[in-house]
């Protein structure tokens, strides 16, 4: 058995895609063993993006090798891989502290995987159709870099136990759970 963390970020929630978002988890039998409504602070969105160099890095470059570069220097000023991944870090806890989300820890069998597979894509423009962002993204990296903003992807899932394990701590108690 394993744990992962869900977000249905405040996109999906204005869209009123939260009962949709977590029929397609029950539907899977997953546990949801706990649930709430958060008001996030930019604190608690900092603690949940934390970042090493090396995942700033790694976040900029993904951005350079998608884009021209051209566009990134115009968007970001730089192409320095460490810079973006900075200010990509920065829209994401823009966002994420501007309203409410709902934070959810799901349960089962490989459920990691499995979880990031019913999400779909981080970009809503290369997720298949049947994930959850497939199916209600509109947004996409191209269009959110030109607005200076993260792309709006309906939904967070931890990629890896640890991962999962850290930000459980970031958005849950112990007596939550």
């Amino acid at each position: 058995m394993e744990r992962t963390l869900v977000l249905i970020k405040p996109d999906a929630i204005e869209r009123g895609l939260i009962g949709e978002i977590i029929k397609r988890f029950e539907k899977k039998e997953f546990k949801i063993s706990a649930m709430k409504l958060v008001k996030v602070n930019r604190e608690l969105a900092e603690k949940h993006y934390q970042a090493t160099k090396e995942q700033l890095e790694g976040m900029g470059r993904k951005t350079l090798e998608s884009s021209k570069r051209e566009d990134v220097e115009k968007i970001f000023g730089t192409t320095n891989p460490l810079e973006i991944g900075k200010k990509l870090r920065e829209w994401l806890i823009d966002f994420l502290s501007e309203k409410e989300v709902i934070a959810m820890i799901i349960e089962g069998e490989s459920v990691i995987e499995k979880v990031r597979k019913i999400v779909g894509h981080t970009n809503p423009i290369k997720a298949e159709k049947g994930t959850i962002r497939g199916d209600f993204g509109i947004d996409s990296i191209e269009k959110a870099n030109m607005e200076k903003r993260c792309v709006k992807n309906l939904v967070h899932a931890s990629s890896s136990k640890e991962e999962a394990e850290r930000e459980i701590k970031v958005w849950f108690e112990n007596e939550e759970l």
